[in-house]
C-alpha cells in the first residue's frame, strides 16, 4: 500500500471513530499509536513519547489555565454584570443601543476569558432577557449574542489560537497581536450593521427613555465598576507589548489581578474559588491531551510523507492556483464546522493544512487569523451549526430554531465580508504584530 492511500486510510479512520461519538483526543491519539506501530513497529513508541516531551517544555502553554482562571473568577464573581449594567445606561438612549452595548460587552468577555462559550453564557444569560424585556426584536438580539461570542477566540487572549500555535509551532504572542485588528474590525461591522439596521427599522431596537434618566452621578459610578474588566485586561497586557514581561508572566499578572478584584469587591466566596480553579483544571486537561494527541497525529502525517504528496497532487497534478487551494480549504472548515467545534476541526487538519499552507507560501500567522474567523462562520451556519445548538438550549422558550436560524444570516454575511478583507488585505492582521516584534 502506499503511503499516500495509508494516509488517506488515518484520515478517514479518524473521521469514522469521530462519528461514533469517541472523544476528539481519544479518536485522533488512537488513530496516530496504531498506525505508528502498523508502520514502524515497537519503535513508533519515541513518536508519542517524543510529542508528550514536546508539550512538557513548551512552556507558553503554562499561559493557558491563567487566562482560562481569570476568565472564570471574572465571570463567577459577577463582575461581567457590571459591565452590562454600564452598557445599558450609557448606550440605551440610542437606537440599538443595547444590542451595540452587548457587542461591546463581547469584546470585553473575549479579552477576559477567551472562548466563545464563556461569551455565549454570559451574553444568553444577562443581555438577553433585558434585550427581551426592552422590547428587542428576538431575531435581532439572538443574533447579536451569537455573533458578538464569534469573538471569543479572536480577540486575545484566545485559548483556540494558543492551541493552534503549538501545532502550527507558531509565537503565541504574534498570533495574538494578528487577531487584534481583525476582532476589531468585525466588532465595528456588527456594530454599524445594529445602527443601520435600527435606523431604517426602530422597531428592531428601540430607544430606552429610563437609561436616559440615570443621574449621572450613577452613570460614572457604574462607569468605574464596568470598566474594572478593562483595567485587568491593561495590567496583563501593556506590559507584555512594552516588552517589560513574558507572555507567562503577564498570564500570571492577569490571573492575580482578576483574583484581587474580586477579593476587594467582597465575592470571592468559596464557592467561586472552587467553581473557577476546577473548570480551570478540566479545560487545561482537555486541551493539553487534545495537544498531545494532535502533535502525535501530525508527526506519522510527516512520516509518512502526506504533505508533500498532497502538495504535489493540487499544484503540479491538478494546476491549481494556491489562493484557489486555500478557498477549498476554508469551504471545508465550513462543512466540518456543522458537525465538530473549532478545537476538533483544528487537529484534525492541522496535520495536513499547517504544513501544506506554509509549503504554499503564506504566512502561518495569517493563517491562523483565517482559521478562526471561519470555523467561527461554520458555527453559525446552518443546518447544523454548533453555536445555533448552544443558542437554543440556552435561550427561553419563545425563541424557536427558526428564529435561531433567521437572526443569523445577516450576521454570517458581515463576517464572511469580514474573511474577504483580511484575505485581500493580509495587513490587516499582520501589521499590528510587525510593528510591536519589528517584523
Amino acid at each position: 500500500m502506499s503511503y499516500e492511500l495509508i494516509a488517506l486510510f488515518m484520515f478517514a479512520s479518524m473521521l469514522m471513530m469521530l462519528a461514533t461519538g469517541q472523544r476528539v483526543f481519544g479518536a485522533i491519539g488512537a488513530v496516530a499509536a496504531v498506525a505508528a506501530i502498523a508502520l514502524w513497529g515497537a519503535g513508533a513508541t519515541n513518536i508519542p513519547f517524543g510529542a508528550a516531551m514536546k508539550l512538557m517544555k513548551w512552556y507558553p502553554l503554562l499561559t493557558l489555565p491563567m487566562f482560562v482562571f481569570m476568565g472564570y473568577v471574572l465571570s463567577e464573581s459577577r463582575i461581567a454584570d457590571d459591565l452590562y449594567r454600564m452598557f445599558h445606561v450609557w448606550f440605551g438612549p440610542v437606537r440599538g443601543g443595547l444590542a451595540i452595548g452587548t457587542i461591546f460587552l463581547m469584546v470585553l468577555i473575549s479579552a477576559m476569558n477567551g472562548l466563545s462559550v464563556a461569551g455565549m453564557a454570559i451574553g444568553a444569560t444577562i443581555a438577553l432577557p433585558e434585550l427581551l424585556k426592552r422590547g428587542y426584536d428576538k431575531r435581532m438580539v439572538t443574533g447579536v449574542i451569537q455573533a458578538g461570542s464569534s469573538l471569543g477566540i479572536l480577540v486575545p487572549p484566545s485559548v483556540v489560537l494558543v492551541l493552534y500555535a503549538m501545532i502550527a509551532r507558531q509565537p503565541v504572542g504574534q498570533l495574538w497581536l494578528a487577531g487584534v485588528l481583525p476582532g476589531l474590525m468585525m466588532a465595528g461591522m456588527f456594530v454599524l450593521y445594529i445602527w443601520i439596521r435600527c435606523r431604517i427599522q426602530p422597531h428592531l431596537g428601540p430607544a430606552l427613555p429610563d437609561a436616559g434618566a440615570v443621574p449621572r452621578a450613577e452613570k460614572l459610578r457604574l462607569l468605574r465598576a464596568g470598566l474594572l474588566p478593562v483595567f485587568i485586561f491593561a495590567t496583563m497586557m501593556v506590559p507584555f507589548v512594552n516588552g517589560w514581561t513574558s507572555l507567562v508572566e503577564s498570564s500570571a499578572i492577569g490571573a492575580i489581578a482578576a483574583f484581587l478584584a474580586a477579593v476587594l469587591k467582597g465575592r470571592m466566596t468559596w464557592a467561586v474559588f472552587e467553581t473557577s480553579t476546577r473548570q480551570t483544571l478540566a479545560i487545561s486537561c482537555m486541551f493539553m491531551w487534545i495537544i498531545l494527541a494532535a502533535l502525535a497525529f501530525g508527526a506519522v502525517f510527516d512520516g509518512l510523507g502526506a504533505v508533500r504528496a498532497i502538495d504535489d497532487l493540487f499544484t503540479e497534478r491538478l494546476g491549481l492556483n494556491p489562493w484557489i487551494i486555500l478557498i477549498l480549504m476554508q469551504l471545508s472548515f465550513l462543512l466540518m464546522g456543522t458537525f465538530l467545534d473549532d478545537t476538533a476541526m483544528l487537529v484534525i487538519v492541522a496535520p495536513l493544512y499547517v504544513p501544506l499552507v506554509k509549503a504554499l507560501g503564506f504566512d502561518l500567522v495569517w493563517y491562523g487569523v483565517l482559521y478562526t474567523i471561519t470555523t467561527q462562520i461554520a458555527y453559525m451556519t446552518p443546518p447544523f451549526g454548533y453555536n445555533l445548538f448552544l443558542m437554543r438550549a440556552m435561550a427561553p422558550p419563545e425563541i424557536g430554531l427558526r428564529d435561531i436560524y433567521a437572526s443569523i444570516v445577516p450576521f454570517v454575511l458581515v463576517m464572511i465580508a469580514a474573511l474577504a478583507l483580511v484575505m485581500a488585505f493580509p495587513s490587516i492582521a499582520l501589521w499590528l504584530p510587525g510593528y510591536v516584534y519589528g517584523l
